[in-house]
Formats: structure tokens, sequence, C-alpha cells
């Protein structure tokens, strides 16, 4: 599996909020200080929530003291675009927040943005996707609300790893979804849950738990907890 020369963040929630300033201090540390930010997961919910994400992520730019780059991505169409493409070149950190993974994954999936995204990473930029951004980066993305089969296929930069974020406040009002994701698709997947505003960042293989809860690796045998400060370490 190809290596990066920077960190990914996945996130469980709590992009640009206050309280994971000093993990997105981190992914910005000795990086230009550009701080990429695309809402293209929370346009199915509408312009106001697009702009909420904006916003956020304005007022977290400025606590970071960097300069905030939106990418106004609403289509596919918008990430075939060679001026929005460019948008990512020398970033310091790229982020995608959350939403609808699915809409997230088939909009960007196969398009020149994605491969900048993915180059930028490979160059240097830290990237990190939150809650959808974070379930996007697998390479299949399972649509929770269908029963067992229901998805799209993600991103494919985790193939190995299927994220499951909110943890902490989804495990007790969903209670079986957890057996939803680990009987679904391919068998060499590693399910792990992410509290919310907690982070592993690292990868491809190699993750260490950062913010305020833990990470859980859920398998067929039950659950195993991983709390902050931890290394992480998953099979390719």
């Amino acid at each position: 599996m190809e290596q990066w020369s920077a960190p990914v963040a996945l996130v469980g929630s709590g992009e640009y909020l206050p309280s994971m300033l000093e993990i997105e201090r981190s992914l910005l540390k000795d990086r230009p200080p550009r701080y990429v930010q695309i809402a293209t997961a929370a346009v199915p919910d509408g312009p106001e929530t697009v702009a909420k994400w904006h916003r956020l992520g304005a007022e977290q730019a400025a606590r970071l003291g960097v300069e905030q780059v939106v990418l106004a991505v609403e289509t596919t169409e918008d990430a075939h675009d060679p001026a929005v493409v460019d948008l990512v070149r020398d970033a310091g950190l790229i982020y995608l927040s959350g939403g609808h993974p699915g809409f997230l994954a088939d909009t960007l999936r196969g398009t020149p943005l994605w491969a900048a995204i993915v180059a930028q990473l490979q160059a240097g930029s830290a990237l990190a996707g939150c809650s959808a951004g974070a379930m996007a980066l697998a390479s299949w993305v399972p649509t929770l609300r269908h029963p067992r089969g229901g998805g799209t296929e993600g991103l494919g930069l985790l193939p190995h790893l299927r994220i499951l974020p909110h943890f902490d406040a989804f495990i007790g009002r969903l209670p079986d979804l957890a057996t939803r994701l680990l009987t679904d698709r391919e068998s060499n997947v590693t399910v792990v849950g992410v509290d919310e505003e907690t982070a592993l960042v690292g990868g491809p293989t190699r993750f260490e738990v950062r913010g305020r809860g833990s990470a859980w690796v859920l398998s067929s045998n039950g659950r195993e907890e991983f709390v902050a400060g931890s290394i992480l370490e998953v099979p390719a």
C-alpha cells in the first residue's frame, strides 16, 4: 500500500469547532497556511446548511490564523472545473466536512478534483474527513437507513477501512448498526467506530487516536477500545 508524506485525519464529529482546534492546528503545522474546505456532503441539505459550514470554516481559519479557501463543489461538473481544481494547489490542509457520504463520493469519484486532492496528499498536504467525509474515503459507503446491502462506491483512498463516525452517539440509538456494517461486503475490511470530537490521525495503516473520546475496532468478537493517545494499527 502506498505511503503518504502527510497525515490523514478521520474525524468522528466536530469539524471547525473550537474543541477540535488543536487537532486542526497540528495538521497544518509546518505546511502552507491555506485551509481548503469542501462542504459538498452538505449540498443535499440545502444552501443554508452549506453556508453554515462555510461560516464555521471561516471562524476556525481565523482562530488558526490561516487563509480559508472554499471550494464550491455541488455537482460532478464543478469537480471537473479547472478553476476549482487549481484551488487545492499548495494547500496545507484539505477538509471534507460532514453531511451525506454517498453524495460526496458520487460527486468526487473519478474527477480531476479528487485526483488533485490525492496528488496533494502525496505531495505533503494533510487531508481530513469528518463524519461523511471520513466515511467517503473508504471503498464502499453503506446507506445506513437501509437494511443490508445498500450503499455506493467510495473514493477508495482507504479500501481496508470502514469508518463509523459519531460512534458514542449512534451506538445507543442504533444497536444493530455495527452488525450490519460487519456483515457487509469484504471480509478484509476493518470497521472502526470513532467517537464524537475524536480523530484518527496518520495512515494508511497506523493511526493515533486524538480528541476527547475513543476509537473502537468492531469485529464478530465484539469491540476493542483505543483511548486518546493510543496507537491503532490495522492490516492493509
